[in-house]
């Protein structure tokens, strides 16, 4: 067995994550409470009670994801208690930064930092510069791009997420995104709108990157102790200073998670966990994954489906 740790990102969101855990481990209520420490409002009672539309701001989710991946990574660790070698690690987008400071590469309490200030700066971006997110089905790559690069009016639209190989995320004004809608819907596509409240991975939000990357250089970065898969090249990097300029990149840059989980697959892994709420990243490997392969794919964000993923892998 070759192991993988995958870490969601923005749209796995559901009142109530983790708290099962925080109800369970003291450790797990250790780090809500760094993370309340760090952010300005109140994140467990969010997190807890909602409602889901606060939770959905860029700038309260992106912590709160956060902290309920790293809430499940420690019940993990906790669980296997370095019995097993974990291979690699890898986030989707927001996800990115659990990745990390699973890797050794930032702490704790630099991984909330990093995101409470991400989201801020990404929902102060959104507010100035509005726009929308849209899935599109059915279509390669090579296709979308080509209407995409063809898109000539005076809207912003830019392939955002490249999650598999027929579902890719566009992101952009609303004006460029209909545009370029209406054209993929003449060519078979189905288009659908996403509940996100910033135009994520597009050149709206690049006024972020100035301001992150300045947060990002007050951070202490190390060498990675496993390979993290990075959204921005879907290779591993070693470099500390590269890391940190990729994390800044990171914000308007496509996020290339077909091209990442195929490089692990290349790599020799065949066993990936999804360390967080919901399943997102399992049911984009159902369509990643050639059927017939050898691949395991297991996902927990309580007691429960964390025993169950430790029974299916024969690790308890």
């Amino acid at each position: 067995m070759k192991l993988a740790v995958l870490f969601p990102g923005q749209g796995s969101q559901y009142i109530g994550m983790g708290r099962e855990f925080i109800d369970s481990f003291a450790e797990c209520r250790e780090i809500m409470a760094m993370a309340e420490q760090v952010c300005d409002f109140p994140l467990a009672k969010i997190i807890s009670e909602g409602p889901i539309e606060e939770l959905t701001r860029a700038a309260v989710l992106q912590p709160a994801i956060t902290v309920t991946n790293l809430i499940c990574l420690k019940a993990l660790q906790t669980a296997l208690a370095e019995s097993v070698e974990i291979s690699c690690y890898a986030g989707h987008s927001l996800g990115e930064f659990s990745a990390l400071c699973a890797a050794g590469v930032i702490s704790v309490a630099d991984t909330i930092k990093l995101v409470e200030r991400r989201g801020f700066f990404m929902e102060r971006e959104g507010t100035k510069n509005p726009g929308a997110m849209r899935a599109i089905l059915g279509l390669t790559i090579e296709e979308l791009e080509q209407v995409v690069d063809a898109y000539t009016g005076a809207g912003v639209v830019s392939v955002a997420n490249y999650n598999t190989a027929q579902q890719i995320v566009v992101s952009g004004s609303v004006e460029g995104l209909d545009s370029v809608s209406a054209v993929l819907e003449e060519q078979g596509a189905k288009v659908i709108p996403l509940n996100v409240s910033v135009a994520n991975h597009c050149p709206l939000v690049a006024g972020a990157v100035a301001d992150f990357t300045k947060v990002i250089d007050s951070v202490d970065f190390r060498p990675p102790r496993s390979a993290v898969y990075f959204n921005v090249t879907a290779q591993p990097e070693d470099d500390p200073a590269r890391i940190r300029q990729m994390m800044a990149e990171q914000i308007v840059s496509r996020v290339r998670w077909f091209e990442s989980i195929s490089a692990m697959r290349g790599d020799g892994v065949d066993t990936f966990i999804e360390v967080g709420p919901k399943t997102v990243l399992k049911g984009m490997m159902r369509k990643i994954v050639p059927k017939g392969s050898e691949v395991v794919s297991v996902q927990f964000d309580s007691p429960d489906s964390l025993q169950s993923c430790l029974e299916k892998l024969n690790l308890n």
